[in-house]
């Protein structure tokens, strides 16, 4: 898979204060991508760089192979954490004004408007003026405002802040179904949940660092600690054995049992161990959520 986004050695500074230092990371085509960090890390740094809004001290931000310039912002949808519409504006005319501002003709704006708003539940408020509509209602018009014109990039700056689980359900699946539609999604967010659910790869930033990167799957493999669930026939409880696991106390809400292997101990040999002694209905490895991944990386790093 090629990349579509390139950075290289990206420096920034604001008065003084280094914003990012020498970051680097690759967005391959097609991919969605997270872009994770603390507040202060430098993600909206970046992600307004990549956008032409401000420009890095040094380094390259190559896109599709060549270096960025001010007229591919044209091809890129920008969904701000900072939400900014038009409060007085019906609805459906500032759909169709966003889009012609990116290129698209009258009468494709308006198709696509009217597809967006149904999509969305919200053909009713097309002639209603914003500030009548819920915030829900108004993010959802900031998000199809911002994919309307098909761009090649979407870059999502905390895309899920004020959305209930339904809507930001509803969101997850327009993201994926852009992507498979070919869009290259960057989205930075605090919802790790998220991550998990729809990132194919990461990084994390950190103090204008970058600290973690790589796919989600094997980094959640990397950092997975020996721990595994069993679940034993009825009657039947686990007992401690110091020389191969120690019991975990048990998950809320869970009627598994958790143990975590000791040193040297192979999770094979731990399962085959366990089948011989007890009724092993069933098992499965326990690893670390991107939640924990982010904290544990961010705390090591701030204790460095």
């Amino acid at each position: 898979m090629d990349n579509f986004i390139e950075i290289r050695d990206v420096v920034k500074q604001y008065d003084g204060h280094l914003a990012l230092d020498h970051v680097s990371m690759n967005v391959p085509r097609g991919c969605i991508y997270g872009l994770l960090g603390p507040n202060g890390a430098g993600k909206t740094s970046l992600i307004r760089i990549i956008n032409r809004i401000t420009h890095q001290d040094s380094g390259t931000v190559m896109l599709d192979g060549r270096p960025i310039t001010d007229d591919d912002v044209a091809h890129i949808g920008y969904l701000p954490e900072e939400r900014g519409l038009y409060k007085k504006m019906k609805v459906g005319d500032q759909i169709v004004y966003l889009a012609r501002l990116k290129g698209m003709d009258k009468t494709t704006a308006q198709n696509e408007m009217l597809q967006w708003l149904e999509r969305f539940d919200l053909s009713e408020w097309r002639d209603k003026k914003l500030e009548a509509l819920s915030k829900g209602m108004q993010q959802k018009v900031q998000f199809i405002a911002t994919v309307i014109h098909r761009p090649q990039l979407l870059i999502f700056d905390e895309p899920f802040s004020g959305f209930d689980p339904v809507n930001a359900d509803q969101l997850k699946v327009e993201i994926l179904r852009l992507k498979q539609e070919g869009s290259t999604v960057l989205f930075s967010t605090h919802n790790m949940e998220s991550v998990e659910a729809i990132c194919e790869q990461i990084t994390l930033i950190n103090h204008s660092r970058v600290v973690l990167e790589g796919h989600v799957d094997d980094i959640r493999q990397q950092h997975k600690q020996g721990i595994l669930a069993v679940d034993l026939a009825k009657g039947e409880t686990l007992q401690p054995n110091d020389a191969m696991f120690t019991i975990l106390p048990p998950a809320m809400g869970s009627r598994e049992t958790q143990v975590r292997l000791n040193q040297g101990i192979a999770m094979h040999d731990a399962i085959a161990w366990l089948n011989d002694h007890y009724s092993l209905t069933g098992f499965h490895e326990i690893l670390p959520s991107m939640h924990d991944i982010f904290i544990n990386t961010v705390k090591a790093q701030d204790h460095e």
